[in-house]
């Protein structure tokens, strides 16, 4: 059955989400929310994980993570396993808790301005949901958050919560001062929330929502190369997802580029050529051969009009019939060699 891809390095950080089986409660009582918390401490001792953030949802979880060992996958096993047997143990139950596979969004280590970003829009859960007013008093009352304990002295702060990468990437200290402050910019991101600002936050938070990772260029080539390890040696759709989507298309960019400069076509030539162009039916069919990019955006990226053309342009170069198209196969078979 194809599965999202786990990618994982020393140092990664990720924005973890799991619901309920079929978005049932995975909590019946404020007993249950601390048992995930004490395991949440055990998987941080076990595995050495950094939690930057985490809010407690009445049917699911958010938790800001960072894995200095590559360890997410084992690590979430646990984790989920062992607070499924827990609670079905305390309600005499049996049978999954959890909805299928967690999210992981996995966010660039190094950028730190996605800390706060992220922390945020956990802490922030809770109002969102009508769950918690919009002032601080009401948000710092909700206990299943992380929030009371950025606010609250560090003698009240689990061991396993770390707070000094937010607080640095907004310039504040671990202090009195630093901590009133914050409390303060996440009281005005939820008033913002009700007014007209409310639509700029939620556009900057739809990348954690629906993304799957979070970071620029640099970024982007690191986690290329990680899911590139990962999907070489498997059969083509064992993997699936938004990740292995992009990383397939991006392959298929590199490779219409390479194709077109083995046949000595640029991108603006092709609109002026016939639909049926040689040069374009052997890089129809490199393209073909070689990634999992359908006929519509073969079509539209080589302007072969209906994708029929490359289908039989494909059958064409396959069969290699002519001169002419034997010499534009052999050209774009050598980018590959």
């Amino acid at each position: 059955m194809p599965r999202l891809p786990r990618l994982q390095f020393d140092g990664a950080v990720y924005h973890l989400t799991s619901r309920g089986d079929h978005g049932e409660a995975i909590f019946r009582d404020d007993a249950d929310r601390q048992r995930l918390l004490d395991v949440l401490a055990d998987a941080c001792v076990k595995t050495g994980w950094l939690v930057h953030a985490y809010v407690l949802m009445p049917n699911h979880y958010h938790i800001l993570l960072e894995t200095p060992r590559a360890n997410l996958v084992d690590g979430m096993r646990w984790l989920q396993g062992t607070y499924t047997i827990r609670y079905n143990r305390r309600h005499k139950l049996h049978g999954h808790l959890f909805q299928g596979r967690y999210k992981s969004l996995l966010i660039d280590p190094d950028e730190d301005d996605f800390f706060p970003l992220v922390s945020t829009y956990i802490h922030l859960n809770p109002v969102r949901a009508g769950l918690a007013p919009a002032e601080r008093r009401g948000m710092e009352r909700f206990r299943w958050s992380s929030l009371p304990a950025y606010l609250g002295p560090r003698s009240r702060r689990p061991d396993w919560l770390c707070v000094d990468r937010v607080l640095a990437a907004l310039d504040l200290s671990d202090s009195p001062a630093g901590r009133e402050s914050y409390g303060s910019q996440v009281v005005d991101q939820a008033r913002r929330l009700a007014g007209a600002e409310g639509v700029e936050l939620q556009r900057q938070w739809k990348a954690i929502r629906r993304g799957w990772r979070l970071g620029g260029d640099a970024f982007r080539k690191r986690v290329e190369m990680l899911l590139k390890g990962v999907l070489e040696g498997h059969r083509a759709g064992s993997y699936v997802g938004p990740g292995v989507r992009e990383y397939h298309q991006h392959s298929a960019e590199e490779l219409l580029a390479a194709g077109l400069k083995a046949v000595g076509l640029a991108p603006d030539q092709l609109p002026l050529l016939r639909k049926t162009d040689p040069r374009k039916q052997a890089v129809a069919w490199l393209l073909r051969k070689h990634t999992t990019v359908r006929n519509a955006w073969l079509s539209e990226a080589l302007s072969m009009g209906h994708e029929v053309n490359v289908s039989q342009s494909v059958g064409r170069i396959d069969r290699a019939a002519t001169d002419e198209l034997a010499r534009w196969k052999a050209a774009v078979a050598k980018v590959i060699s």
